[in-house]
């Protein structure tokens, strides 16, 4: 007679599975929690395996040392999770940094003592009342917390002497805050850690657009006259004829342009992070990777450029390091994004222009574009964004303008429509017909 088989156990250690009378699967087991102690979590699933890969990747991340936060714990305390175990993958480094500044400087001295479970939209919009109508130097003595040696390098004010500056979060920045709040929440809800996002509950209002100055047709030709001879002409050409991101530009191979054809392909950026300083990166968006058409002055210019290149490379001899972007500085290495934005303030004051930030040639030519009668999906194209609904909001104002121009035409072109035929002596007249508008 054989002995019955045994149920098959789990191992010490492996957590429990079981399900549930509403049929759902449950599954628990301990993990590292913050301050090095152990808790019981439980997860759950509508199979046996999906319950179970659950609770396996949570007792995997704790064996790796990374503590599990509970939603028992404090806001502050999933923040930090958040950002050290997950938002460090997910976003670059450039965009993680923000985030880490928001969180800190922001949301934690905010909401950090609330607890992850009790976190309420009342909490939430409560909290951004009072940042709409608080001063922030005020409320954390960040003025009056200075380092001393920085005091006397600059003249002290706000908190520091007692007199409010009644400088306000924009619009801009509160909808930021509130988007990393919501981002946060977000995965707490597909880790199951809180039911819903309360976050999303919270209405704070659509900003208004971030002004922009960009240059008129005259002022792009004068840009275009002050900027011939210098050592970055072509860079500046190539900047307001195609719209490219100034880490776009400077990110540039020679291997993406393809001067024959007269085209360019961009595939990444060049930017200076905080671990790996001056990094090439991904573009920005999946979206932003796109072949755009060169214009005839722009390809002379950049051949004009590589042959100059070329002699500086031969003059530095062995200090030139062998880069292959297009633009570099005389011994070869990759141009700083901050140089670029001094030689380009220096280039605005010789042509005698308003001052303007470099990202706003970028607006420059969507605008001209625009005032030339070019459709919208061929900027959308050319620019990069990942919907025309971005191109569309972004350059509003420049379509209102040529809307109003188009009515104004058509009303000028019915009032000669309207005026008296001469030399007609009867009443048989032929109907009227459209004639062309300019």
């Amino acid at each position: 007679m054989t002995a019955p088989k045994r149920k098959k156990t789990r191992a010490n250690g492996d957590g429990t599975v079981y399900q549930r009378k509403d049929g759902r699967w449950e599954a628990a087991g301990y993990v590292l929690a913050p301050g090095n102690t152990r808790k019981r979590v439980r997860v759950y699933g509508s199979t046996r395996e999906e319950a179970l890969a659950k609770l396996t990747e949570k007792i995997a991340a704790s064996n790796r040392g990374v503590p599990i936060i509970t939603a028992q714990g404090s806001l502050a305390a999933y923040l930090t999770y958040w950002l050290e175990n997950v938002a460090v993958h997910q976003l670059r480094e450039t965009t993680h940094t923000r985030y880490t500044t928001c969180v800190n400087q922001y949301l934690i001295p905010g909401l950090g003592r609330k607890k992850l479970a009790k976190l309420t939209a009342k909490d939430i919009r409560t909290w951004l009342n009072e940042l709409r109508t608080v001063c922030q130097c005020c409320a954390h003595g960040i003025d009056a917390g200075r380092d001393q040696r920085a005091q006397a390098s600059r003249r002290p004010r706000c908190c520091a002497i007692g007199q409010c500056c009644r400088k306000r979060l924009s619009p801009v920045t509160l909808a930021y805050i509130h988007s990393v709040l919501k981002s946060a929440l977000e995965h707490a809800v597909r880790e199951e850690e809180i039911p819903r996002n309360v976050a999303r509950n919270v209405r704070t209002g659509t900003p208004r657009p971030r002004r922009f100055n960009p240059l008129t047709a005259d002022e792009a030709r004068r840009f275009f006259t002050a900027a011939q001879g210098h050592r970055h002409a072509a860079l500046f050409e190539l900047a307001l004829h195609t719209g490219l991101r100034k880490g776009e530009l400077l990110g540039l191979y020679w291997e993406d342009l393809d001067l024959d054809a007269g085209t360019a392909t961009i595939r990444r950026t060049l930017q200076r992070t905080r671990t790996g300083g001056l990094t090439t990166l991904p573009t920005k968006t999946i979206s932003s990777e796109r072949r755009i058409a060169l214009p005839v002055s722009c390809v002379t210019s950049l051949r004009a450029h590589r042959e100059h290149q070329a002699e500086e490379k031969e003059e530095a001899g062995s200090v030139w390091q062998g880069s292959s972007h297009v633009f570099t500085r005389p011994d070869g290495h990759p141009i700083e994004p901050a140089t670029l934005t001094r030689h380009f303030n220096a280039l605005l004051r010789d042509a005698r222009l308003r001052p303007i930030r470099f990202h706003d040639l970028r607006h420059s030519t969507a605008t001209l574009l625009l005032e030339q009668g070019v459709e919208l999906v061929v900027i959308k194209e050319l620019l990069g964004h990942a919907h025309i609904g971005v191109t569309a909001t972004v350059y509003a104002h420049v379509r209102l303008r040529l809307q109003r121009q188009a009515i104004d035409l058509l009303g000028h072109a019915l009032r000669n429509f309207s005026a008296p035929a001469s030399g007609t002596e009867d009443g048989d007249d032929p109907p009227l017909c459209a004639a062309p508008v300019r």
